[in-house]
């Protein structure tokens, strides 16, 4: 009799422990289901914060509403072709990129010739963003670029002005590069020094260097490495070569400096 209370005992265990997992299993399950709005809205809002920033009009202090308001009234969403540089009619609030690069009629796949950044595949189109006065009239672009760095995927947003070659801020918002190394990617003194530099060169071509040490001061292709970090620093140089390019926003940037810009 007292093996089978054993039994019975083990048997009990066993039940609760399922229950329990149960329970755990479906209160997880629910928080996750509940908290999904909360975190694509601040994901949302971090996305408007950096680009706010990278065109000069993240203040000190603005709120989350300030934030929502001041991009409502100064930014334009657009998407465009990466392979004729048009700007598209579309929704980008409709645009899933992470779906669009799983799918073959909406992406493409890139061979090591033509990937230096180390992305493999590229989608067909991009979000870029208007950045405009109080007038209205474009003053600015926003483009996001990103590349593979030593650790990580690095991505930015760089801002440019409407000549289409003209770097006006540029910020890492996501990277996992070593701290104290190739993490200054994020450093406002690093970044400081690409405003001013020019990403393409009289031809269209992709111009910006990213030294190996410290850049001729007189030199506007040409922005310091980060010290002890030679691997992010190409991954950098890289990410400019692949989103400036042909397959990236050159179409774009080419369509930019023939007017294109007035008409958006």
């Amino acid at each position: 009799m007292a093996e089978i209370k054993n039994n019975d005992s083990i048997g009990k265990t066993l039940l609760v422990v399922l229950v329990l997992c149960l329970v755990c299993s479906i209160v997880v399950a629910g928080s996750a289901v509940g908290l999904k709005p909360r975190q694509q809205e601040q994901r949302a809002l971090d996305k408007q914060r950096n680009i706010l920033a990278v065109a000069g009009l993240m203040q000190e202090g603005m709120s989350a509403d300030d934030v929502s308001a001041v991009f409502a009234e100064r930014i334009t969403a657009r998407l465009v072709d990466l392979k004729t540089g048009q700007l598209l009619d579309k929704d980008p609030a409709k645009y899933n990129q992470a779906l669009a690069l799983k799918d073959p009629q909406m992406s493409m796949t890139l061979d090591a010739s033509q990937d230096p950044a180390g992305i493999k595949r590229r989608s067909n189109l991009a979000e870029i963003y208007l950045v405009r006065d109080e007038q209205k009239q474009v003053q600015e672009v926003v483009l996001p670029i990103y590349g593979n760095g030593l650790w990580s995927m690095m991505y930015a947003f760089v801002a440019l002005d409407t000549d289409g070659r003209t770097v006006k801020g540029i910020t890492y918002y996501d990277q996992g590069e070593t701290p104290g190394l190739g993490g200054e990617v994020e450093n406002p003194n690093w970044r400081a020094q690409f405003v001013g530099k020019k990403v393409l060169d009289d031809s269209g071509a992709p111009a910006l260097k990213v030294m190996k040490g410290s850049a001729r001061p007189d030199d506007v292709y040409a922005v310091d490495g980060l010290s002890g970090a030679t691997l992010t620093s190409k991954g950098v140089q890289h990410s400019f070569d692949f989103w400036m390019g042909e397959l990236g926003f050159g179409p774009f940037l080419k369509n930019v400096r023939e007017g294109a810009l007035n008409h958006g």
